[in-house]
């Protein structure tokens, strides 16, 4: 059995947790290393109970990304300066590193002088995530790649970006990304047929989660049915809020803005849903889809969330678009509303299915097969 890991990641976010509890239990000593207890443009608290975290010496600077779909949002780079001295310290077996920056070029270095510790590189990339991403990524990624033992993604996106960076096919593992989802699979699939085609949005509201395209589609769509009434939720916060309320809909669509909500009020909200709306216009994953599906809601979705492409089938557990062809959204949009209420009743009970396998211990046991490979 591997005696110690240690996992360098950002921070920790409340949905990942399960899934971190679970690593700790396979091996005997499991250490965490983050760069801040929560970045600024989170509302999560910090919550790492039953492990064992240090919050690293960090330097967090703040720049742009900007990306070819036309967004930007601030970006948060996290220098964690004191990575090697730690890792000195713990003389871990094996290092699991997030991103591909500077702090896995720490790692790295680590690596070196120790070379009997071994370096995973989890990379929790897509391909549209990575566009726009700076010279100097695209220059170092493809040797950090080729200096580790094993590189973790999230799917199949992901699996063809890291590959383009030249590492071999038997280094690469699949760690699909999940929540527990016993938190929402309790939630009852049927629903009144008022609830059948509620939308429900769940995310920061900014301009990368593709809301305001949608929202003009949807007006759209709702202009030229008049004899629908529909209701659009959306949970989340954001400098985009403003801007959305402000929009003249039609009066046959009702928007109910519902702000930030802790983790575990979710499930309540999916509940009061029919329809989960996610057009992205670039996701590394999308942990909302995986929170959909449990909970029995179908997903109409952005095929630049890896989430949709992964776990979404068009017509039986949803309805994928891409979110910069709106004839494509307008179209997906329509096959969704109008979807009989029976035919929406099988897809709750497909779409649960679909996700019932992807639990807290299959992901974790996937995860620790990296580790069993380079160990």
């Amino acid at each position: 059995m591997v005696k110690r890991v240690v996992l360098l990641t950002n921070f920790i976010a409340p949905h990942r947790l399960p899934l971190y509890k679970a690593v700790a239990d396979r091996v005997m000593d499991f250490q965490m290393l983050i760069s801040t207890p929560m970045e600024p443009n989170r509302k999560w608290d910090p919550d790492w109970e039953g492990l064992n975290v240090t919050v690293q010496r960090n330097i967090t600077l703040k720049r742009s990304w900007r990306h070819p779909q036309g967004f930007s949002e601030p970006l948060y780079v996290h220098i964690p300066y004191d990575t090697i001295w730690l890792l000195r310290k713990l003389r871990p077996e094996v290092i699991i590193s997030g991103e591909m920056g500077l702090r896995t070029l720490q790692a790295l270095a680590y690596h070196k002088l120790a070379p009997k510790s071994k370096l995973i590189l989890w990379a929790m990339v897509s391909e549209h995530s990575e566009q726009g991403r700076g010279w100097l990524r695209e220059r170092l990624r493809p040797w950090l790649v080729s200096q580790a033992d094993a590189v973790m993604v999230n799917g199949k996106s992901g699996a063809r970006y890291v590959r383009q960076l030249g590492i071999a096919e038997e280094k690469i593992f699949l760690v699909t990304k999940t929540i527990d989802i016993s938190l929402f699979a309790s939630i009852p699939l049927d629903r009144d047929p008022h609830l059948a085609y509620r939308l429900l949005s769940v995310g920061q509201l900014v301009p990368r989660k593709g809301l305001e395209p949608f929202l003009s589609v949807l007006v759209r769509w709702v202009k030229a049915h008049p004899e629908r009434n529909l209701e659009f939720w959306i949970v989340g916060d954001g400098p985009l809020r403003k801007t959305l309320e402000r929009q003249v809909l039609p009066e046959n669509l009702t928007l109910r803005f519902l702000g930030s909500l802790p983790y575990a009020k979710l499930p309540e909200i999916y509940a009061q849903a029919g329809i989960k709306v996610f057009p992205t216009l670039a996701d590394e994953w999308g942990m909302v889809t995986n929170e959909a599906m449990a909970a029995g809601l179908p997903v109409l979705g952005s095929l630049y969330g890896q989430s949709v492409e992964e776990l979404v089938v068009d017509g039986v557990t949803g309805w994928a678009f891409r979110p910069d062809d709106a004839e494509e959204m307008y179209s997906a949009l329509d096959r969704a509303l109008s979807t009989p209420i029976e035919v929406l009743a099988q897809m709750r009970r497909e779409a649960r299915n679909a996700i019932s396998h992807l639990t807290i211990d299959f992901v974790a046991d996937h995860l620790f097969e990296a580790i069993r490979y380079v160990s």
